[in-house]
């Protein structure tokens, strides 16, 4: 059980991290990414997807590392909501903007793992 919640831990920390970092980019102005991609999206500029990448997925990753480090009563609900997060949002991207790169394959099955690691969590007793 130990092995699950550092995997779990470690998982979610690394999604937070490149979710506050692709975040950030994207807030800033997403150099370098082309703007067509968001052609028949609601979006007309980067920052407000990018702004629910670095509060809502970072946040929520960040929020559900510590409490699984912690051994947190809410570690399983936490990481389970994560995981959904992580594969609705990563769906929602490739349906509004197609495939555009390898790191949406790679978020989605992250959060397949996700979703496993923490359905795999036992409930603890409050703490």
């Amino acid at each position: 059980m130990k092995l699950i919640r550092i995997t779990l831990g470690v998982i979610l920390a690394i999604v937070a991290v490149n979710a506050f970092g692709g975040g950030y980019y994207g807030m800033a102005g997403a150099k370098d990414i082309p703007l067509y991609w968001l052609h028949g999206s609601p979006f007309k500029s980067y920052f407000i997807p990018s702004l629910f990448l670095f509060i809502v997925l970072g946040g929520s990753c960040l929020y559900s590392s510590i409490v699984v480090f912690r051994n947190r009563k809410s570690a399983k609900t936490a990481s389970v909501f994560t995981g959904i997060l992580m594969l609705v949002w990563i769906t929602i991207q490739v349906l509004m903007i197609g495939f555009v790169s390898m790191l949406q394959p790679v978020i989605f099955i992250t959060g397949i793992i996700v979703l496993g690691l923490a359905l795999s969590l036992k409930a603890q007793p409050d703490n």
